[in-house]
């Protein structure tokens, strides 16, 4: 999801893909996204189905493919064909074949095709229609024992991220997954500019 400036394509991503691309891959993002830590956070084993919602060019999916291994899934979700496209590149580049690109819909939250292990969503949240009913659909398709995993920035101006009129801050997300009725499973706070949280599926309180 495109947080650069300039003119947008209909999915919100910069018309300049190469020059929004290399914004992504920049080896400073390194330092304050921790990608390894992130999915190391997610408790993935060999074998495990996983989701990436909102994937772009694939940033934390080839690491989650690596994490599963080739007897585990990921099933890769984006709105933006482009994006896809160069994921499915990367994939074969990288040797991994267990990366399944999936197109997903405007307007509505992607959802993985089978239960999951864990799903993540980084600086994808505040895109999506509906919070509290998004949480609780891919929550849904959690595997029994699964993780959905949300990563968005901060309230507030910071260094790096959307202007501050489209964040949903921490506590807005933690009333959105009360009103869906979720559990909060734990907090991580190693991310300097972003809030952390895995969520199970619906509580009984």
């Amino acid at each position: 999801m495109g947080h650069g400036h300039g003119p947008r394509g209909k999915h919100g991503n910069p018309a300049d893909l190469e020059g929004y691309l290399a914004k992504l891959e920049d080896p400073e993002r390194i330092a304050w996204q921790k990608p390894d830590e992130v999915v190391a956070a997610l408790g993935l084993r060999q074998g495990d189905v996983a989701c990436d919602l909102g994937v772009g060019p694939g940033y934390f999916a080839l690491r989650i493919a690596r994490a599963v291994g080739p007897a585990g899934r990921v099933h890769a979700i984006d709105v933006e064909p482009r994006m896809l496209d160069v994921l499915a590149r990367r994939a074969a580049d990288a040797g991994l074949a267990n990366l399944r690109p999936v197109l997903g819909h405007e307007g509505e939250v992607g959802l993985p095709p089978e239960p999951c292990a864990a799903i993540l969503t980084v600086n994808t949240f505040h895109h999506l229609p509906d919070r509290p009913g998004a949480l609780a659909r891919l929550a849904a398709r959690l595997a029994p024992g699964g993780r959905l995993a949300v990563v968005d920035f901060h309230a507030g101006e910071l260094p790096v991220g959307p202007p501050p009129e489209h964040k949903v801050s921490r506590e807005g997300f933690l009333a959105d997954a009360r009103t869906a009725g979720l559990e909060i499973v734990r907090e991580e706070t190693f991310l300097p500019y972003q809030w952390f949280f895995l969520v199970s599926g619906r509580s009984d309180r």
